[in-house]
């Protein structure tokens, strides 16, 4: 009879990115972030409207160089959502969407590929890069679930449990 073998996941700290150039219209890759708070108990997510079509969303953006996926997710809660707090480098999922970006030949639609990371609020300034752009509210993952569009993200938001982060 043979015996089971344990296994031990290990996993590696993230190292800042090293930005080679891209074409315009190749696949991106953007990191969001998850920004929420626990009240009474109770988890509640922080969505924020986007510039131009004022949807809810949650803060995200490019890579930086010389940040971690995680440190530029962070960086974002900051500039769209006043949020300074504790990141975790802990992926929590990745979704899909579409961006139309401004190329010479016209508007182009660019498939873009996010990886969340969750950042536990610690302080909500009011005076953050894109204050006057944008509208921040709490949700229940629930509640904030069902106010995104793209079906892989309500999905992690309504899945999200910050007693599994490490």
């Amino acid at each position: 009879m043979a015996r089971a073998k344990s296994m031990t996941l290990h996993i590696q700290t993230q190292r800042p990115l090293v930005m080679p150039s891209a074409r315009k219209t190749d696949l991106r890759t953007q990191f969001g972030t998850l920004v929420y708070r626990v009240q009474n108990d109770k988890t509640q997510v922080l969505l924020i409207t986007t510039r131009r079509t004022k949807r809810w969303s949650i803060p995200k953006g490019w890579p930086m160089h010389g940040l971690t996926p995680a440190q530029a997710a962070a960086q974002e809660a900051w500039e769209e959502a006043g949020v300074r707090g504790t990141v975790f480098d802990q992926c929590l999922g990745v979704y899909a969407y579409s961006k139309t970006i401004k190329t010479r030949g016209g508007h182009l639609p660019v498939p873009i590929l996010v990886m969340v990371y969750p950042v536990q609020a610690r302080k909500l300034s009011a005076k953050f890069p894109e204050a006057g752009q944008r509208r921040r509210k709490w949700y229940s993952p629930k509640k904030a679930a069902a106010r995104i569009n793209e079906p892989e993200l309500a999905q992690i938001i309504r899945n999200f449990d910050a007693r599994h982060l490490r």
